[in-house]
């Protein structure tokens, strides 16, 4: 079996990913690029949750700032994730995978509720766990979702994928000089305000010494890639 630097991992996806150039919906080339690069990583004997986003159908937070009450608009978000989960589910199944949707909102008839155990039990047997509807309660995101989960299920790392090569001191789509960080610790992330994930999430990583790679998932092989041990994207950590 190949050589990886972690042996489980949590891989946080956002919902904006799966729109691909057009913002909204779910794009299927995008999907199934996707499935390839998380086929390639399972090819090399790494356990993995995956924790999506909502952002390509609804976002809670632009819903409640239009005046929508802020934990209706949340559990609209977390319902989003839902249909991306199953979505995903749907094309790594296409792939010959093995995956599980686990809901933080039960809805027995389209996916397992969900119990930390059983993760663990689908992990260890290999199959692919899709934790959908983010922490189940409103005021939280899916970063955070992804923070809580990464830890309960005991990952190494958390893989942030995003479309740019890592975390940049200015958002290089509008400043081409923008300086790109190969490391940060937790608390320059806080203290410089940096958009790596929300502030309730990095402390979570921060108090539990787990680390967060963030990288460009647009590139094909990057997931395979960041779990091989290559040095791409931007280490949060401690040191």
């Amino acid at each position: 079996m190949p050589k990886t630097k972690y042996k489980r991992v949590l891989l946080k996806l956002s919902g904006e990913a799966l729109a691909g150039e057009n913002k909204t919906g779910i794009n299927s080339q995008v999907l199934g690029q996707m499935a390839d690069d998380i086929v390639q990583a399972i090819d090399l004997g790494v356990e993995m949750g995956i924790v999506i986003g909502g952002g390509n159908i609804f976002r809670g937070v632009a819903a409640s700032a239009q005046g929508m009450d802020r934990a209706s608009s949340d559990y609209m978000g977390m319902l989003a994730t839902c249909i991306n989960a199953l979505a995903l589910q749907d094309a790594l199944e296409k792939k010959g995978l093995a995956t599980r949707v686990q809901s933080a909102i039960e809805m027995a008839e389209i996916a397992e509720p969900y119990i930390r155990r059983k993760a663990m039990r689908h992990l260890e047997k290999r199959r692919i766990v899709i934790f959908a509807a983010g922490t189940g309660n409103p005021y939280f995101t899916t970063d955070t979702a992804a923070a809580l989960r990464a830890m309960e299920i005991n990952a190494d790392v958390i893989l942030k994928a995003t479309k740019v090569d890592g975390v940049f001191d200015k958002d290089p789509a509008l400043h081409p000089e923008a300086e790109k960080f190969d490391q940060l610790t937790y608390i320059e992330v806080l203290k410089r305000g940096l958009k790596v994930m929300d502030s309730t999430a990095i402390s979570l990583c921060m108090d539990n010494k787990l680390p967060i790679v963030i990288f460009n998932l647009t590139e094909a092989g990057n997931v395979a890639r960041v779990i091989s041990g290559e040095q791409i994207g931007t280490i949060v950590s401690h040191d």
